[in-house]
């Protein structure tokens, strides 16, 4: 697996953490009105947009350099 590879999995893996993250930190905020929670969420969730921008930049970037 090359490095471009392994970057690709570890960015699309992280986007997946962060959604799921802040996805949970907004739902648990309905049930339990904890505002530190919400908190959490929106970062989580400003985080995945910013994840998903890098992640076009990235394989703009590299586009001619192979995944093997």
């Amino acid at each position: 697996m090359s490095l471009k590879a392994f970057h690709l999995v570890f960015i699309i893996l992280s986007i997946l953490l962060t959604l799921m993250f802040g996805i949970w930190g907004v739902v648990n905020h309905g049930s339990s009105g904890k505002t530190a929670e919400l908190v959490m969420g929106i970062i989580s969730l400003a985080g995945t947009i910013g994840l998903s921008l890098y992640l076009r930049y990235f394989l703009n970037k590299l586009k001619h350099v192979s995944y093997l």
